[in-house]
């Protein structure tokens, strides 16, 4: 069975749809690329699937611990909370804190300590800051940023804020991953280094990532299957060696010959 499927999903905006009768299966523990031109509904559809946007019409629906849970119209923390994290196309950091705090704000809000223990400051409430605080510190080694922990996220190079974007959103522990245009303004070598680090950490945790990003190079290099969308439709969807031979993935994105 799917981790998350999608039935019909469909967003209108007036008379626009945006995201139109779009059918998707995610299963758990792959990497999946969404892609398509400027304005296809990519990022459309990955606020539809976290809660950004309210669905027009169809079904999203979460499968796990044996229980089906539907997410549409759910808030986007409580989507969250299910294990549905994402990354953005403009980074959205909490630019005056430091890396260090970036990370730890988002594991607090799945690691909760009561009232009292918190106020009180009780020998549990030191043990868990000291669990995050290793945790934290775990996940900035695998992206190369223990040595930023202290240094304030509106100091850090571009690359580097995109790093600690995804790292933010692992430490929420979630059970899907979804990648905004991730490599987005970075120079080769970033990029390469980026496909290696999104093949390591999805073996490493054992999660799902879908990911939107228009370096077809890296696309194909790293996802295990490929949804392509063209004006909030599904044209097509395979392996990546099935999406580069597909003549209407060709026409509509890939380019042919003049």
């Amino acid at each position: 069975m799917p981790l998350l499927t999608v039935n019909n999903l469909t967003k209108n905006f007036g008379g626009l749809a945006a995201v139109s009768q779009v059918d998707i299966d995610l299963e758990k523990n792959e990497l999946v690329g969404l892609i398509g031109p400027n304005g296809a509904g990519k990022t459309t559809l990955f606020n539809l699937l976290t809660g950004v946007y309210v669905p027009s019409s169809g079904e999203i629906t979460l499968t796990g611990n044996g229980k089906s849970t539907r997410l549409n119209g759910m808030k986007s923390y409580k989507i969250a909370d299910l294990g549905l994290s994402r990354t953005f196309q403009n980074i959205r950091l909490f630019k005056d804190l430091s890396v260090m705090e970036n990370v730890l704000i988002a594991m607090n809000a799945k690691h909760k300590e009561n009232f009292v223990t918190s106020v009180l400051r009780l020998p549990k409430f030191y043990k868990m800051e000291e669990q995050l605080q290793n945790k934290a510190m775990e996940l900035l080694s695998l992206f190369n940023l223990v040595d930023k922990k202290d240094t304030l996220t509106k100091n850090l190079p571009y690359g580097q804020q995109r790093r600690l974007e995804i790292v933010r959103a692992l430490a929420t522990e979630p059970q899907i991953l979804f990648l905004d245009e991730p490599a987005a303004g970075m120079n080769p070598n970033e990029t390469a280094d980026l496909t290696s680090l999104i093949r390591e950490v999805q073996e490493k945790f054992e999660i799902t990532i879908v990911l939107i990003e228009h370096d077809m190079s890296l696309v194909m290099d790293v996802c295990e299957r490929i949804y392509v969308l063209e004006y909030g439709r599904v044209i097509a969807k395979g392996t990546p060696a099935e999406i580069k031979t597909n003549q209407s993935v060709i026409d509509a994105y890939l380019g042919g010959e003049a």
